[in-house]
């Protein structure tokens, strides 16, 4: 089916199609709230990374629990270990022992390395028989557990907790955002039709298909694992998109009712026309948004992986919205998209308004609009030349949050490395017990507690500091075990076969690069930390997984980038009918991204404008982050360049006057990809609010590239390289041009479109 005879039957059809779409929102409204709760705060970790691969093998030889979180004591009045802080902690927690999913709990009293210096601060590990990703489900019955003692402070934290309180913020981020940027997306709508039932129109639209991509959203979470980070992009996409698509297409709407004043079947022609010009646009768009999406389904990190499903669904239904709901609407309303009028606002755009001035004003000097304005994306880019990839951690919370408490509290009391210690599974040829091994790991574990950057090494072969190498191998060839009871229970928690583990403290936390590069040194079979022949090492730990984690991203990242640049160039290809077109659109779009990674490292790495926004620096990026905001704003950036070169080809198809196409179509497109642009900034922008600085950014990235593609790009260096290349422009080979018009033939619509 062709665009145009789509606005045909949709013109025929527009009260089943308003149906099916109304039956799609009674569907989705029991199922769309359902959502968040589907959704999980992990997925930063693959099964197959080294980290993950030693994690399991403990796991599963040495009955290691699959995820632990702490209880933080903490009291200004009482010291640990004297009877009326032990009294206090056992009325605290008496009961928590018997909350689901505990196994077990190891206790400040019989470790004391779990009390701070000062004996004002403790805590006990729990362990839970649920894996990392389902771990937060036993958070809300450990607190149930807990209870107020006067004169003690009790905060859950660790993993589990801090996973269940990006759950929870996360979603009251998304119910602020929509406070904030629906009201403000409404009156841009109205500003920019001038009146009550065209502005909303498209928000109704829009409105519609985050709905029902919600519902979406929740039916596929149900069947695979899904982060809650896509709670907030779905939204963002939906309504930002779907009111961009309505906007382009009730204003084409607007205009094509303009030119049939006083003409039979008014409605239906001007229908059929905007959705076989508009709607065109809006599929190729789309397209390229879904393409750019879909490449972080390439990815095998559930995070990324769920936001490219999550996306596309979104993206799916915009397009379906704006292409059959939006249609079948205008057919009915007609003529009265004007009513309730609050402003004039002219419909049909002239031959030399305020747009078309501004591309002459270009084109006249190209040169001279081209080299500053590239110099300054290129300088707002430079700081992205010093950025640091991290995984996140507690302080992408806010202060206030429980588990950030928990966080801040133990830092402070005990250093961040405590929590974040590098584990190595062990592999010796035969029993880890035999003399000759335990000798190899004797010496090993003196190797590694040499390394300036390692405090302490946990071990069976570091149970007493006062225990020579003969004495270890003495206890441990003693035919019924070890004789100490001590000793007995460090080699049962560390050591089954050939298996064990050794755990190394270090000053840094997961994000340090001391850490990282602690690893690397680990891992390097060269090097002087190097394991004794015959002994195999996984390290694993915090450090690990970061180290792992960012590593396995960018090594994907090329992979990813390539589909869509291929694929989006061919897309482009179809539709412009140019060979040059896509790919100068292609390089405007990594000029935008690039801009916005520098600013995401200006604000959020170096703490740039941190007290207005009201963040904690964070000194680096999260990893997963620009990837998404490539794939993300690949797509949106395109949509604005199909919008305007769709219109400039219209032009250049009548007139084959380059000059004249670009004046004319950024004067008939201008005001509404601006119009679309700030609907998306305003959407994006609201994410500012957040309280978790990761949705900050990712809202920001987002607002702060829109805005430079539809201003500085668009408006500027889009006008002066097409000056600049002229007829090249529309270049394509006569054969491929033949071609082309099998694949996508040019209708009665697109000729009527470029008759004007």
């Amino acid at each position: 089916m062709t665009f145009e005879r789509l606005g045909r039957f949709a013109v025929r059809r527009r009260w089943w199609i308003v149906g099916g779409w109304a039956l799609l929102i009674l569907l989705a409204i029991p199922l769309a709230p359902r959502a968040p709760g589907a959704l999980s705060a992990g997925g930063f970790i693959l099964d197959n990374l080294e980290s993950a691969r030693a994690k399991q093998v403990l796991q599963q030889e040495l009955g290691v629990e699959p995820s632990a979180f702490v209880l933080v004591y903490t009291s200004d009045t009482m010291t640990a270990g004297t009877l009326p802080w032990l009294t206090a902690v056992t009325a605290a927690t008496r009961d928590v022992a018997r909350a689901p999913h505990v196994t077990s709990i190891l206790s400040h009293t019989v470790a004391p390395r779990q009390v701070s210096a000062d004996g004002h601060t403790a805590y006990d590990v729990v362990f839970l028989d649920l894996p990392p990703d389902e771990s937060p489900a036993a958070i809300p019955g450990v607190q149930a557990a807990i209870h107020q003692v006067p004169g003690l402070r009790v905060l859950v934290g660790g993993g589990p907790a801090f996973y269940g309180d990006v759950q929870s913020v996360t979603e009251s981020d998304l119910r602020r955002s929509e406070v904030i940027s629906l009201p403000l997306a409404a009156l841009a709508l109205l500003l920019v039709f001038g009146s009550v039932v065209a502005a909303a129109v498209p928000l109704a639209v829009g409105g519609t298909a985050v709905l029902v991509a919600l519902a979406g959203v929740f039916i596929v979470a149900s069947l695979t694992p899904m982060s809650i980070f896509v709670l907030n992009l779905a939204t963002l996409l939906g309504l930002g998109l779907g009111v961009d698509y309505s906007l382009l297409m009730t204003s084409r709407f607007r205009e094509e009712l303009a030119h049939r004043a006083g003409q039979p079947d008014r409605v239906a022609e001007a229908v059929r026309v905007t959705v076989a010009t508009a709607g065109r646009a809006v599929f190729f768009s789309g397209l390229t948004v879904l393409l750019g999406l879909l490449g972080l389904v390439l990815f095998e990190f559930m995070i990324l992986r769920s936001v490219g499903i999550a996306g596309a669904i979104v993206v799916g239904l915009a397009v379906a919205s704006a292409l059959t709901l939006l249609p079948a609407i205008l057919a009915i309303i007609g003529t009265r998209i004007d009513a309730l009028a609050v402003r004039r606002v002219k419909v049909d755009p002239g031959a030399d308004g305020p747009w078309a001035r501004l591309a002459r004003r270009v084109m006249r000097h190209p040169v001279r609009v081209f080299v500053p304005t590239l110099a300054i994306l290129i300088a707002l880019g430079v700081p992205f030349l010093h950025v640091r990839f991290n995984a996140p951690d507690a302080t992408i919370l806010p202060p206030g949050v429980p588990s950030r408490q928990a966080y801040d509290v133990l830092a402070k009391s005990f250093g961040e490395g405590d929590f974040a210690p590098l584990v190595l599974a062990v592999r010796t040829e035969g029993d880890a017990t035999m003399p000759a091994n335990v000798a190899a790991l004797f010496d090993y574990s003196r190797r590694l507690a040499a390394d300036p950057r390692i405090l302490r090494v946990t071990s069976l072969v570091d149970v007493d500091p006062r225990l020579t190498l003969a004495q270890y191998q003495l206890l441990y060839a003693a035919p019924a075990g070890p004789p100490d009871r001590y000793v007995a229970t460090a080699l049962a928690a560390t050591t089954k076969g050939s298996l064990t583990a050794f755990t190394i403290t270090t000053p840094f936390g997961s994000n340090a690069a001391e850490g990282r590069a602690l690893v690397h040194d680990l891992r390097d079979p060269a090097g002087p930390l190097a394991p004794p022949a015959g002994v195999h090492v996984l390290v694993g730990g915090g450090a690990a997984d970061v180290e792992d984690v960012v590593t396995r991203v960018w090594a994907d990242f090329p992979r990813t980038a390539a589909f869509i640049v291929l694929t989006t160039f061919l897309v482009l290809f179809v539709l412009l009918r140019s060979v040059v077109l896509p790919v100068k659109a292609l390089v405007m779009n990594t000029l935008s991204i690039v801009a916005s990674f520098g600013a995401l490292v200006w604000i959020f790495q170096d703490g740039n404008l941190s007290a207005p926004l009201a963040f904690q620096p964070l000194g680096f990026v999260e990893t997963t982050q620009p990837v998404i905001l490539f794939c993300v704003l690949f797509g949106l950036s395109m949509d604005y360049e199909v919008f305007l070169l769709s219109r400039m080809k219209e032009v250049w198809d009548r007139t084959a006057d380059n000059t004249e196409a670009v004046a004319r179509g950024l004067e008939r497109s201008g005001r509404i990809v601006s119009s679309a642009a700030l609907i998306v900034v305003v959407v994006a922008g609201s994410f500012a609010f957040a309280d978790i600085v990761l949705i900050k950014a990712l809202g920001l990235g987002v607002a702060i590239a829109v805005a430079l593609d539809a201003t500085i790009v668009r408006a500027l260096l889009v006008p002066a390289t097409m000056r600049l290349l002229g007829r090249w422009n529309w270049w394509v080979p006569a054969r491929l041009e033949r071609a082309l018009a099998g694949v996508l033939p040019r209708t009665e619509a697109d000729i009527e479109a470029t008759t004007r």
